[in-house]
């Protein structure tokens, strides 16, 4: 189906914004998301921002109810005159671009999209551990060179009798423990104070301070959120403690593991590999320095990229928004404490397309 851009802002009951950077000169970037269940719903009008820009701004933000956010931050200037607006629904599971806090301050709900990611991005990182493990850049480079006679320099490992390390056990996590079952690992280990023991447990891994999963995984992989706790989690005194066999993976955000010292590992060859995702500092548009190592594997924030998950990210994404229009709670809220205040519901009452009392 061909998508247009929706229809300019109209008198509605229920208004929803897009960031502009969903569409392209009135086309869209991703036509696996589909808006038109915003449009073909009752009582709901949708507009787009005319302008993308890296910071959403209070102007952009008037006379709307709720809006899907992509890329740009939402700050505390951003909701600086929100009056009117109920709820932010982000496309993805990172929300390390909005400030929560003014969020519920402002009495607008902060929704994500959890779920949908899980395996697609377990799916891409047991693709970059196996390419890692079986030096599958090093090896095509090595065809397209035409070195067919040194094809014996460059041997890979298996998966099997290996240990995975996964810090950062939510869903993502999770489903790399589940997928790399039928590979003849040794029992993960995880790093997460968030998550019980016992859940782990049940789970089939083992929780295990930071230091010793450092030291004793043969690949470590990142699935945490970027926060005040997590900021440089990964640094120099972690990565020393690694086998100079071993590998790590970031495909969660950048910021959590310090690059400079990463960089340097690499370099000196103190650790096999890597690959990353995510940078500080995105966007990148400048040649990276890491792309002067061959030890590493990089992608530019879209490795678990898929168009069933672009599909279903937009789907949820919608369905967080179009669920408050009808009086429903959204099946995933950062700041669900935003829906105990008395300020909140009065302007969600006011809004609500069908006035039933809110269901769970």
């Amino acid at each position: 189906m061909s998508i247009q851009a929706p229809s300019p802002l109209k008198a509605a009951k229920f208004r929803i914004g897009l960031t502009g950077d969903f569409f392209r000169n009135g086309t869209p970037v991703y036509p696996d998301f589909d808006p038109g269940v915003l449009e073909h719903a009752p009582g709901i009008k949708v507009s787009t921002f005319p302008e993308h820009a890296e910071e959403i701004t209070p102007e952009q933000l008037a006379g709307l109810h709720g809006v899907i956010v992509l890329t740009p931050r939402v700050t505390r200037h951003s909701l600086s005159q929100s009056q009117e607006l109920l709820a932010i629904s982000r496309f993805g599971v990172g929300y390390d671009s909005v400030d929560v806090a003014a969020c519920t301050e402002n009495d607008v709900a902060l929704c994500i999209t959890s779920g949908v990611v899980d395996r697609p991005m377990a799916e891409a990182t047991v693709g970059w551990m196996l390419a890692l493990a079986y030096r599958i850049p090093a090896k095509d480079r090595q065809m397209r060179d035409a070195r067919w006679d040194q094809r014996g320099l460059i041997m890979g490992t298996g998966l099997h009798g290996r240990t995975v390390g996964i810090i950062g056990f939510g869903g993502i996590g999770r489903s790399v423990a589940g997928m790399l079952s039928g590979f003849g690992m040794n029992r993960p280990l995880v790093y997460d104070p968030g998550v019980a023991q016992e859940t782990i447990a049940a789970h089939g891994a083992q929780s295990v301070n930071l230091p010793y999963l450092m030291a004793s995984s043969d690949f470590i992989t990142m699935h945490c959120p970027l926060n005040p706790q997590t900021e440089n989690l990964i640094s120099a005194a972690e990565l020393d403690l690694m086998k100079p066999d071993a590998f790590i993976l970031n495909t969660a955000r950048g910021g959590i593991m310090n690059e400079d010292a990463l960089f340097d590992a690499l370099a000196a060859r103190r650790i096999a590999g890597a690959a990353l995702d995510c940078f500080t500092g995105e966007p990148i548009t400048n040649r990276h320095r890491f792309a002067d190592l061959d030890n590493i594997i990089l992608a530019p924030h879209n490795i678990g990229w898929t168009r069933e998950l672009f599909r279903d990210i937009g789907a949820m994404a919608c369905r967080n928004l179009l669920d408050l229009a009808h009086g429903k709670y959204p099946a995933t809220v950062v700041n669900p404490e935003v829906f105990q205040r008395p300020s909140f519901q009065k302007k969600w009452e006011s809004v609500r397309i069908d006035q039933r009392t809110p269901q769970e």
